[in-house]
C-alpha cells in the first residue's frame, strides 16, 4: 500500500555525517573515544596479556602495590594483579551494562509513550501517572534500592537502572507522539481505513523516534556512570568481575599509598563518559538543522 501523501520518511542522512564530524574537533574526539571504547569492550577477552589476573583467578602477593612501570603501566593492586588488564576487561562490562540499560529503557519507554500519546484519554493518563510515580524518586536512589533487593549481578544492575530510567523515555516519546499524531499524513492514514495499531507502528512510531534515539546516545555515558556508582556503593556488579566502579571502590581504601588502583579505572570512566557526551551532542546537532547551522568549529 502506498504511503499517505505528505508523510515524512525517517531517513538518517549518514552519508555526510563523518564529514560533519571532521569540521568539529570536539565531536570527532567524542566519536573516536566511543569507537575505541566499543572496540576494546568487544575484544577485551582476546587482547588481555594477563587474563588470569584480569579475571581474578591468579595473584602474586609479591607484586602487590607496584606503581606504574613498563611491566605494569597501570600498576598492580593489593593482590599483585595487573591493573591495565583489569581496566581493559572492565570496559567489556561497562559496555554491556550501558547497552543493556539504555536498550531496555528504550523498549519500555517507547512502547508506553507511544500507546499513551496516541490513544490518550484514560489510558494515556494512567500510563503517564505511572511514569510520574517512578519519576518522583531520584533515579540513582531507586536503582540502589532495587539492586539491593534483587541482589548483585550484571543483569540485576541492568534491570535496576532500566526500571528507574524508562519513564524519561516514555515522557519524551509521549510529547513527540502528541505532535506527530496530528500531522496530515496520519489523518490521511485514518481516512483510508488503517487501524490504530497499524497507524501507530507504521506511521507514528518511525517519525517519533529521532528525539528519543538522540537522547539515548546522550544517556550512554550516564548509564556507565550510574552502573559504576552502584558497584562503588556495593550493590552493583560483584567480585571478581572487574567493573570500573568496583575497581574504584576497591582502590579507595589504599588511596594514600596506591592511588593508581582507583585513578586509572576512574580516568577510563571519565574519558568514556565525556566521549559519549561529545558524540551525543554531535548526533543531536547533526539531526537538528538549526543547531547544525549555528554550530562552531571547535
Amino acid at each position: 500500500m502506498d504511503r499517505p501523501q505528505g508523510e515524512i520518511l525517517v531517513t538518517l542522512p549518514l552519508h555526510d555525517f563523518f564529514k560533519f564530524l571532521t569540521r568539529r574537533s570536539l565531536h570527532m574526539a567524542g566519536f573516536i573515544i566511543v569507537i575505541m571504547f566499543v572496540v576494546i569492550g568487544c575484544t577485551a577477552p582476546y587482547i588481555l596479556t594477563r587474563p588470569e589476573e584480569a579475571w581474578g583467578t591468579a595473584y602474586d602477593l609479591r607484586k602487590a602495590f607496584q606503581p606504574p612501570s613498563l611491566d605494569h603501566p597501570f600498576g598492580t593492586d593489593a593482590y599483585g594483579r595487573d591493573m591495565l588488564n583489569k581496566v581493559i576487561l572492565g570496559s567489556r562490562y561497562s559496555l554491556i551494562i550501558a547497552v543493556g540499560v539504555v536498550g531496555l529503557s528504550l523498549v519500555i519507554g517507547v512502547v508506553i509513550g507511544l500507546v499513551a500519546g496516541y490513544l490518550g484519554g484514560a489510558i494515556g493518563t494512567t500510563l503517564m501517572r505511572l511514569a510520574d510515580m517512578f519519576l518522583a524518586y531520584p533515579p540513582l536512589l531507586l536503582a540502589v534500592a532495587l539492586a539491593a533487593i534483587l541482589g548483585r549481578g550484571v543483569l540485576t544492575t541492568i534491570i535496576a537502572l532500566a526500571v528507574s530510567w524508562w519513564p524519561w523515555y516514555a515522557r519524551l516519546m509521549y510529547v513527540t507522539v502528541n505532535s506527530v499524531k496530528v500531522a496530515p499524513y496520519v489523518e490521511a492514514a485514518k481516512a483510508i481505513g488503517l487501524g490504530r495499531v497499524a497507524i501507530m507502528f507504521r506511521h507514528v512510531l518511525p517519525n517519533s523516534l529521532i528525539p528519543v534515539l538522540t537522547q539515548a546516545m546522550l544517556d550512554m555515558g550516564s548509564a556507565i556512570l550510574e552502573a559504576a556508582a552502584l558497584s562503588f556503593l556495593g550493590v552493583g556488579v560483584p567480585p571478581p568481575i572487574p567493573e570500573w566502579g568496583r575497581l574504584i571502590s576497591e582502590g579507595w581504601v589504599y588511596i594514600s599509598k596506591a592511588y593508581w588502583i582507583s585513578f586509572f579505572p576512574g580516568l577510563a570512566l571519565l574519558i568514556t563518559a565525556i566521549g559519549f557526551n561529545l558524540f551525543g551532542d554531535a548526533v543531536k546537532e547533526y539531526l537538528n538543522p538549526r543547531l547544525r547551522n549555528i554550530g562552531g568549529g571547535l
